[in-house]
């Protein structure tokens, strides 16, 4: 009898670690691109959707991108003429891959805005088999802008398909023990590496409108507890949690990082290292907005000396962690 059915992968278990995004280079139409499509997304910007399309597409794609692409431009790997995020990200992916994968477990990675992206690589890995697919969003501390949108677009991804694999999601891990560890790790290796002792730590987080916390929004909690975890662990130097990236006129959670490293000094605190715990790799809101915008604010104002801890990026303690967050699900 001939055997005339399709070739059909299957048995295989995918994990797909996603990170926020990035544009494809530095140039303007890049820049704009990404960020329509970040700011499109009706759980980063909870506005009448009509209203806001005016004002994006009139003013703010006009002008911002020029903006953004400055910050950009100074913060690209011009190695690999890429985004420090997107290289950081496709290394956890290949340094987790070389921890777990075989042949009946694949590791990718993919962005929720910008390439790769996250319906494309869920198609790979269906392709190659992949009947389950663990997610793995790399927000630490879960928030509707971040997490939940991520698996919008997933479940969207999935409609597609006329046979759909089993999906986990791995909504958030602020307080697992490996990953304060890895924190506090990396706050330790840090100061050994200076000759100056700080006078504080702070712990900056991408902030969201303080309206998404009223609404009930469990951020702005598990950012605390992250930083309530770092201090039971390490005590030597205080650590003080606060809130960057803010935009727009509304406002926003409190308080502000720029706004506390301008006003630190005239408190005689003139020492200051700071660690981005929400952040998985060092990106633009980190190299560039907190190491070189806030070191010149914090330095203008009186202070002494500045740091910024790396992200946790590609390095051990991180793979080690996201390798025990998935196993358990495979």
């Amino acid at each position: 009898m001939k055997n005339d059915h399709p070739k059909i992968n299957y048995g295989k278990t995918g994990v797909l670690l996603i990170n926020l995004g990035t544009p494809d280079s530095t140039s303007w139409w890049d820049i704009r691109k990404y960020l329509k499509e970040f700011l499109s997304d009706r759980r980063v910007i909870e506005v009448n959707p009509v209203i806001w399309q005016v004002i994006l597409n009139l003013f703010i794609l006009t002008f911002r991108p020029s903006k953004t692409a400055h910050a950009y431009k100074k913060i690209w790997r011009k190695d690999t003429n890429e985004s420090p995020l997107l290289y950081f990200t496709r290394s956890q992916a290949e340094k987790l891959n070389s921890k777990i994968g075989n042949d009946n477990i694949i590791v990718d990675f993919a962005m929720r805005y910008g390439n790769p992206s996250i319906k494309s690589k869920l198609y790979v890995l269906k392709s190659l088999g992949c009947e389950n697919i663990i997610i793995l969003p790399l927000y630490p501390q879960y928030a509707a802008a971040t997490t939940a949108t991520v698996c919008d677009e997933v479940y969207r991804s999935l409609m597609g398909m006329r046979w759909q694999p089993s999906l986990q999601v791995i909504p958030h891990y602020e307080s697992e023990p490996f990953y304060i560890n890895a924190l506090t790790k990396s706050i330790e290796e840090k100061i050994a590496s200076i000759d100056w002792k700080p006078d504080l730590i702070i712990s900056s987080y991408h902030g969201i409108p303080k309206k998404y916390f009223d609404k009930g929004d469990p951020y702005h909690c598990y950012c605390h507890k992250t930083t309530r975890l770092m201090k039971e662990k390490y005590k030597s130097i205080n650590i003080e949690t606060t809130f960057q990236s803010r935009f727009g006129p509304q406002e926003w959670l409190t308080p502000y990082t720029d706004k506390t490293l301008e006003n630190l000094p005239k408190k005689g605190i003139k020492k200051v290292l700071v660690i981005c715990p929400g952040f998985a790799s060092d990106c633009v809101e980190t190299l560039e907005e907190i190491n070189i915008q806030g070191r010149e604010s914090f330095l203008s104002q009186g202070g002494e000396n500045f740091d910024l801890i790396p992200c946790l990026n590609d390095n051990l303690d991180h793979i080690e962690l996201f390798k025990k967050l998935v196993t358990k699900y495979i």
